[in-house]
Formats: C-alpha cells, sequence, structure tokens
C-alpha cells in the first residue's frame, strides 16, 4: 500500500462532516452526504480508506466498475453483504435487485439507526451514466430515509465536471450534500516525500504531477534522473502505466479527443497548429475534441491577461504528470517495451530544459497566488501570461484584478528556471520593454522576477523557489 501522507484539511473536512452525524444520532435527522471528486489517481479512495479507518465505526464501501447496471447492482448488494454493517448477511437472502431502488432498500435494511456508520459510492460517475434514474432514486433514498439514520453517505468519482452536475441547480441531488476537491498532493509534499530541496522537488512534481502511486516508487533522496532511470527500466512502474490507464478510463470511446489531447501534450498550442498536426481536422470537429477536453479538465484554454480583450486562446494539458506522460512517455512504449529506457532518458535529457520551461509556469502562477504576505501578489485576483499572435512579446508573469480581461495591472513579470544563470541586468532590461508591450501597464507597474538561482539584477522583487514552495 501507498504511503499515506499529507490531506490533512481533506481529512479534516470529513471528519467535521462525520462529528456532524456523531452529534445528532440521538437526534434523528443525522444523515449527511459528501460529494467528493478529483482527477484519477490522486488518492481519493485511499484518503476515504483512511478516513474509514480513523473512524472505526460500521462501513460499506462499494465501487462502480462501468461494465453494465445489472453487474454494478450484483456487486453493491455482495459488498453490503461483506460489509461489517449489523446484520448484513441477511441481504444475502435477498433476490439480486434489478434497480436501484430495490439495491438501496436492501442497504437500509441493515444500516443502523442508534450508531453511525459510513456508506461509500465509488466512481459514481458510471452509475449515473448506465442509469439516468440513479440520481432521482439516490435524492429520494436520501430526503426519506438516510437523512433520518446516522450514517455518512460519500460520493466519490473523478470524473470532475459529472461530479459538479450532481449537485448543480436543477438536478436531484442538488444542495443534499457538501462538496470535497481532492487535488494532486502538493509541491511541498512532493518535497517531503523525495527529500530534495525546493527547486528539485518542483522538477519532481512535473513528473509525477503529485500523484501518490508514482511518488510511490521515488525513493526518498534519490534525484529526479535517479527516478526515471529506475522507472524507465521496468515497464510496470506506475510512471509508465499510470498514463494509459487514466486515458483509457477518461476517453474510452473518444479517439478524437485522445488524439488532440497527444497533439497538445506534444506542444502545439494554438486552435490552428492543434487542428494541422492532428491530420487536417475539420474546425467544427476540433472544436468538439477541445470542448470536450475542457470540459473534463483535460486541457486548460488561457487567454492572455490584459485590460485588452483578446481571443488569442492557448491550450495545454492541464495535469502536469499527464503533460509530462504524453510528451515523453506515450509515444515511446514501442521503446520502453523493447528494454530500450535508456533512449527515452536520452529524449528527456536533451528536451528536459526548453520542455520544463513551459511546464513549470502555470505551477508557477499557482504557487503565486498562494503566496500571502507578498504585496505584489497580495494585490492581484489573478495572475496569468500575455501573448500575442505573433508571440512578441511573450510575457510569462501578469498580475491582474480580474481576468481575462482586466481593469488594472498590478504587475509584470519574468520566470527565469534555469540550472545556473540567475535573473541578470539583461533579462530585466527585457522585462522593462515586455511592460510597455502589455496593454494596461505603464512605467509604474511593479516588475516582478521568479528565478530558479537567485537574481544578480538590482530593482526587482526576485522570488526564490525555497518561497514558492512555502506558499503551499
Amino acid at each position: 500500500m501507498t504511503r499515506f501522507i499529507g490531506r490533512k484539511p481533506e481529512l479534516a473536512a470529513l471528519t467535521q462532516q462525520f462529528e456532524q452525524v456523531v452529534s445528532r444520532t440521538a437526534e434523528g435527522r443525522a444523515g449527511r452526504a459528501v460529494l467528493i471528486r478529483g482527477r484519477r489517481r490522486v488518492g481519493k479512495s485511499r484518503l476515504v480508506e483512511e478516513f474509514i479507518e480513523h473512524s472505526g465505526v460500521p462501513s460499506v464501501y462499494f465501487t462502480a466498475v462501468g461494465g453494465s447496471r445489472e453487474a454494478d447492482l450484483a456487486a453493491f448488494v455482495k459488498d453490503v453483504v461483506h460489509s461489517d454493517l449489523p446484520g448484513a448477511s441477511v441481504v444475502a437472502d435477498l433476490a439480486t435487485p434489478q434497480s436501484w431502488d430495490a439495491a438501496f432498500q436492501a442497504l437500509v435494511t441493515v444500516l443502523p439507526t442508534d450508531v453511525p456508520s459510513i456508506v461509500v459510492m465509488d466512481e459514481v460517475p458510471y452509475v449515473v451514466r448506465q442509469d439516468p434514474s440513479f440520481e432521482g432514486v439516490l435524492q429520494r433514498t436520501f430526503d426519506r430515509v438516510l437523512v433520518h439514520r446516522p450514517v455518512l453517505l460519500v460520493l466519490v468519482g473523478s470524473d470532475l465536471a459529472m461530479m459538479e452536475q450532481l449537485d448543480a441547480y436543477g438536478r436531484p441531488f442538488h444542495q443534499r450534500g457538501t462538496e470535497l476537491v481532492v487535488p494532486p498532493l502538493s509541491p511541498k509534499d512532493v518535497a517531503h516525500l523525495t527529500d530534495l530541496d525546493a527547486a528539485e522537488a518542483f522538477d519532481a512534481y512535473l513528473v509525477t504531477g503529485g500523484l501518490p502511486l508514482v511518488l510511490d516508487e521515488w525513493r526518498a533522496g534519490d534525484t529526479m534522473w535517479d527516478f526515471l532511470e529506475s522507472a524507465l527500466t521496468r515497464t510496470t512502474s506506475a510512471l509508465i502505466v499510470s498514463g494509459e490507464r487514466a486515458l483509457a478510463a477518461e476517453f474510452p470511446t473518444e479517439a478524437q479527443a485522445r488524439t488532440v489531447l497527444g497533439v497538445i501534450g506534444h506542444g502545439e498550442r494554438t486552435f490552428t497548429t492543434i487542428g494541422r498536426s492532428a491530420g487536417d481536422l475539420h474546425a467544427a470537429s476540433l472544436k468538439r475534441a477541445l470542448d470536450l477536453l475542457t470540459q473534463r479538465r483535460a486541457v486548460a484554454a488561457d487567454r492572455p491577461l490584459s485590460t485588452k480583450a483578446s481571443r488569442e486562446t492557448r491550450y495545454r494539458v492541464a495535469d502536469p504528470y499527464l503533460r509530462f506522460w504524453l510528451s515523453f512517455i506515450g509515444s515511446n512504449l514501442p521503446l520502453l517495451e523493447r528494454g530500450r529506457g535508456d533512449l527515452v532518458l536520452d529524449a528527456i535529457r536533451t528536451s528536459w530544459s526548453s520542455w520544463r520551461g513551459r511546464a513549470i509556469e502555470p505551477v508557477i502562477r499557482e504557487s503565486l497566488l498562494r503566496l500571502h504576505g507578498e504585496p505584489l501578489v497580495d494585490s492581484s485576483g489573478t495572475i496569468g501570461g500575455y501573448w500575442t499572435r505573433t508571440n512578441d512579446p511573450e510575457v510569462d508573469l501578469v498580475g491582474a484584478d480580474r481576468g481575462p480581461t482586466a481593469r488594472s495591472i498590478t504587475f509584470v513579470g519574468s520566470i527565469k528556471w534555469h540550472e545556473t544563470a540567475p535573473f541578470g541586468d539583461h533579462d530585466l532590461a527585457r522585462l522593462v520593454v515586455h511592460r510597455s508591450q502589455v496593454p494596461g501597464a505603464d512605467e509604474t507597474t511593479p516588475l516582478l522576477a521568479v528565478s530558479r538561482t537567485g537574481s544578480s539584477a538590482r530593482g526587482v522583487r526576485t522570488i526564490t523557489p525555497e518561497e514558492l514552495l512555502d506558499a503551499w
């Protein structure tokens, strides 16, 4: 089993909900629901298992597999029978339910009325897709029965958009549950697990995406290159297999969307170049694929941040691990299967500096937004970048009161994420020129530098990797 680290806020949130169930057990109307969502393989199930273990109360844990409605109904009852709910074995004598209404009735017969319990339904989006009536049945069961029992109902799913929709206005389960988002492990968690310094921990984050299964294979103290050399020699390593499994689960039938995602993963960023590299896709087909990818949160669509509206959208893979996997692992699977991980490692070494330069940008922007006590950041409602169709200029950091069209620009900045060269006078001079080209900025707009190796330039606030890591 993977090491369990971090997740204190998420465990605290679940514990708080459970304590409300416990405190109201004798009063009635103790039942509560939590809707947990997060990307695949970020550790949602492990989090819930850890929470159940700490709670020490009877529970049942069901995981939908997405095969068929009938198979999931049978599996649900089987999980109830083999749970530690009081008298759960009596459900074995009941006929296999033919509907979720009947399945929930079977559950209700063994749910205790005088002590708290926990019911977990994992991969709920599979169930919703197979049975359009499920949400209505769930709502009715919760309102009529579960809310009157001392039970915490935990609904878990990896389809982010669908899990959000479960609680959307107009849907049956609207406002009946508390939402909980489980993100990947943070860069600070990664630093703790790998025992690396701040700059190297961010490199590790770009490779692993904060996925616990991948990080569990990282020996503390190993450099990124040590880890890659080891992982690329094993075709069963989590670094290699997690990407394909995630794509197969997320896009089982959407071949065109997967093709477009692969093109974006290889570095294409604009609508035109993505369509061309994806086989000269028709504009309407490409738009459908991009809409699906952004809806599923696999791709982020960024626009230039300034006081001038722009339609120069750029697309990027949202998940750092998947971005790395698509760039270096997915297209090299044949080499890896032939035992030539050394060639893949050489390819990563060759492209690493330029690839990392782009991949680190959204991570740094997110880190800056978490950096409290920094005046330039505290005055910013959002942080992005600025570019034009010709990429002249291309500005790494722009702070503003709002986005994507701002009322005011709070700062303009540059990212220099090199191994040895600090942010210098030449970089500062270039940043001053870029500031004059950002709509809404002028000579009074503050400047900011983020540098992996510090700064030799005077007169500009420079933020270090250590400060960025502490922000998490």
